[in-house]
């Protein structure tokens, strides 16, 4: 692919010289931060804006530290005109509290100061004195000095992202991220390594041991002052010191003006290069699709080119890689389960005991043993025996692994079997892998987590010496003692408890909470019938509390106080948010929730990080698991009524909880119906019924969730898609995409939902299920978790009624 054109290296040498003379006429004039200038976390402190708009400088909202309930803020640089605000760099390694503040110091030196004013980290600019910053519109955040002079630059500390304009000279380095939702560094880089060969390598954390590589340039035998070069026209390539070219970018690509660039390693470890269409959203906002579309993955095989034998591979330990158009797939063989349901890429963990070579380990019973098969999978490198021969078939390797307590799977291929030790690691599927893994586990998925039973003789001896000796007489006078004073005092509990729980939840003064929020300062928003506030348990100083305070002097939020505190207090599930108190002292009527670190599904859904589409289908399913829980599972019946993304909020898992049952519908356990007596829910989410002198059913919620099941598989607002046309709502477009074989469009710019177009297909007929005028029609949230889960067959919906236009 290496070239030499004397008109294409004469354009260059010009374009290079047109961008030098740009950049050095950069002054103090196009600064953003004079000395002195200062940018808080947390506070409305805007951040710096390069002067056409495109880029920003500035803190960015990180979730909550799990260690300490702590919001945490990064210093960043992001695209301002793309409407999820992509981060192109940031100070992975320093999240700082609320309250910390980056300053141009009076000295000239630029510093990062956490919340207790103690020096984290400052950019190294030798002896020289910055005289001001300035945020360029090619995404590089400079500091200059007196003379108009570059002297620090973030495209020279570049994290996981290269721009347009930008060089990764020799040594070095992009590191990908952990995970989409976190900064922390993960384990693969990029680096332009001092011989000139650009490489892709897996590292071994925390020490960043590197592995072997999965991809290179070859270019090892070239200059070694080869760099890898970002042009402006958005194309990427090597270039030594005489301007030979060897391209990377091996598509055309579209005009500058039309679209952004950029190109990053992103958390599988594949190299990508994207753009992003330059439009107006605010006069666009129907046509807005979130994504960034790829150009060009590298490598174009992840699955198979991860190939080391340390390490987990591309995936985590116990998975297996399925290579879906460049992206690659973690899943899990059956009898395991994902070690983090959000993050495929951190492995896989057994759902029973690993064979433990005692006798009585479940392996040692041959009867309660069995193999699931995977055909065209391998993995490679966690084998400790091969048997061969023409008389070794695939039950004969079975035999092999069934009888070796230490064989975790066996792969058969022809005449050969290979017994695989745990934990399994570099697991891919191919149709170009030519070999058969059986993964050995007990039969029926039995856990047995608990150990057989003893040996009867020595239960029969232990018994017989403490009934034959005065110990056991000691022991039962003790035990009975001991279960007396717990009668004694767990009644004397009870009667203290009486008076400050109901059902089981405490009961909270009103003075405890206005300071656990400190005087109701920090507020988290406005739901239905009150506010809520952040605080802190004072008995629990390190664990957040949600206080919704009731508005005042109605006698409907009396009655509605009631109902959440004796409804919720006999809810429990984990996808719902849980009632840990209540305050009814005077006219003050306040709740106490558990604090939700990663807000409401709104925010993700329609904000600046968007979830991928197997977090969105885990999240779906989680709140139609609720629902159902509402619905059927309760000993009363609860109709929330206000189903939207505002009310579902997310656990610093991501996992999802409903939230405010303020407009809960109760029912009697017999009952089906409830009386019509108001309007109740959020316009865009309201069922027909509500319109038409119909008595209110459960059926309301499936409406309600149907509709925020579309916005979930398209990432657009249903109600900020009807602004954008009056004529035309969310669910008359999806379906008329739906009923023309075009349900491609709803996930236009979405590469990992177009890879999986059959569970978009099936989430999709489930939703038009869901919002049909009719309610008798309408599933029940039972049966629309089972479709959801792909545990019941989904037939084709009908069409929707033209209510949904009105």
């Amino acid at each position: 692919m290496a070239f030499r054109a004397d008109g294409f290296r004469l354009f260059l040498l010009t374009l290079v010289f047109c961008l030098s003379s740009s950049t050095l006429a950069v002054g103090q004039s196009d600064c953003s931060m004079n000395v002195g200038s200062v940018l808080t976390a947390g506070v409305n402190s805007p951040p710096r804006i390069s002067p056409s708009g495109e880029f920003a400088f500035g803190f960015r909202p990180l979730r909550s530290s799990q260690s300490t309930n702590q919001d945490l803020f990064l210093l960043a640089i992001w695209y301002n005109k793309v409407p999820e605000g992509t981060i192109v760099w940031s100070l992975n390694d320093h999240q700082v509290p609320e309250g910390s503040r980056i300053q141009l110091t009076n000295e000239g030196q630029l510093i990062l100061y956490n919340s207790q004013g103690q020096q984290v980290w400052k950019a190294e600019t030798g002896n020289e004195r910055t005289a001001c910053a300035a945020m360029l519109d090619s995404g590089n955040f400079v500091l200059i000095n007196g003379a108009s002079i570059y002297i620090w630059e973030s495209f020279r500390l570049p994290t996981d992202t290269i721009l347009p304009g930008q060089r990764l000279r020799k040594g070095g380095r992009l590191t990908s991220r952990q995970s989409d939702t976190t900064s922390t560094e993960g384990r693969f880089q990029l680096r332009m390594q001092l011989d000139g060969n650009l490489v892709l390598y897996s590292i071994l954390l925390p020490t960043e041991v590197i592995t072997d590589a999965y991809w290179d340039t070859g270019t090892n035998h070239r200059d070694a002052d080869s760099e890898l070069v970002f042009d402006e026209a958005g194309f990427i390539y090597i270039e030594d010191r005489n301007k030979n070219i060897l391209n990377i970018t091996k598509r055309n690509l579209g005009s500058r003006q039309d679209f952004y660039y950029m190109a990053r390693i992103d958390e599988d470890g594949v190299f990508r290069h994207y753009n992003h269409p330059r439009r107006n959203y605010a006069a666009d906002a129907r046509s807005y699709m979130p994504a960034w579309s790829i150009i060009q993955t590298t490598p174009e095989d992840m699955c198979g080119a991860v190939s080391g034998n340390l390490g987990s591979g591309a995936c985590g330990y116990n998975s297996y890689c399925v290579n879906l158009d460049g992206r690659p797939n973690c899943l899990c063989p059956e009898g395991y389960s994902p070690l983090d349901s959000l993050d495929l890429r951190r492995g896989c963990k057994p759902n029973f005991q690993l064979p433990s070579c005692q006798q009585n380990g479940w392996e040692s019973d041959i009867a309660s043993v069995e193999f699931k098969e995977l055909n065209n999978t391998d993995w490679p490198f966690t084998d400790y025996e091969l048997q061969t021969g023409p008389e070794v078939d695939k039950e004969r390797c079975k035999e092999f692994c069934l009888r070796d307590c230490f064989c975790a799977a066996a792969i058969y291929n022809g005449n050969n079997c290979w017994k695989k030790r745990f934990p399994l690691s570099n697991g891919r599927q191919s149709t170009a892998v030519n070999r058969t893994a059986l993964i050995k586990v007990p039969r029926n998925n039995q856990t047995t987590l608990c150990p057989k039973s003893k040996d009867r003789s020595t239960v029969v001896l232990v018994v017989s010496v403490l009934l034959g000796s005065s110990v056991f007489f000691n022991f039962l006078l003790l035990a009975a003692i001991s279960v007396g004073i717990f009668f004694i005092y767990h009644k004397k509990m009870l009667n203290l408890q009486s008076a400050s729980t109901l059902y089981g939840i405490r009961r909270y003064t009103y003075k405890e909470l206005e300071e656990a929020t400190g005087g109701f300062n920090q507020q988290l928003g406005r739901g239905s019938f009150g506010t809520v506030y952040k605080g802190v348990i004072p008995s629990i100083p390190k664990r957040y509390i949600a206080v919704k305070r009731l508005d005042k002097a109605e006698k409907e939020g009396e009655k509605e106080f009631t109902t959440e505190v004796s409804a919720i207090g006999r809810t429990h599930h984990k996808n719902l948010v849980a009632l840990l108190g209540y305050c009814d002292e005077g006219n003050n009527r306040l709740l106490v929730y558990e604090y939700m670190s990663n807000g409401s599904l709104s925010s993700l859904l329609f904000g600046i990080s968007r979830p991928h589409w197997h977090q969105r289908m885990q999240i779906a399913f989680g709140i139609a698991r609720g629902l159902t829980y509402l619905h059927e599972e309760c000993s009363t019946q609860i109709i929330h009524c206000d189903v939207k993304p505002q009310n579902i909020l997310l656990d610093e898992y991501l996992a999802p909880k409903i939230s405010d049952f303020g407009l809960a519908k109760l029912l009697l356990s017999e009952q089906s119906r409830a009386a019509r007596t108001h309007i109740r829910g959020t316009v865009g989410y309201f069922a027909p019924e509500w319109f038409r002198k119909a008595s209110i059913t459960s059926k309301v919620d499936v409406y309600s969730f149907g509709v925020l099941l579309l916005e979930m598989i398209c990432c657009m607002s249903s109600v900020e898609f009807a602004m954008g046309d009056q004529e035309e709502a969310l669910i008359d477009w999806v379906y008329d995409c739906y009923s023309k074989k075009k349900v491609n469009m709803l996930v236009e710019n979405d590469e990992e939902a177009r890879n999986d177009m059959k569970s978009v297909e099936r989430l999709v007929m489930v939703a038009i299920w869901c919002i049909q005028e009719d309610p008798s029609l309408r599933p029940s949230m039972r049966k629309v978790t089972q479709m959801l889960e792909g545990v019941a067959d989904v037939s084709v919906p009908p069409r929707p009624s033209v209510f949904s236009s009105s």
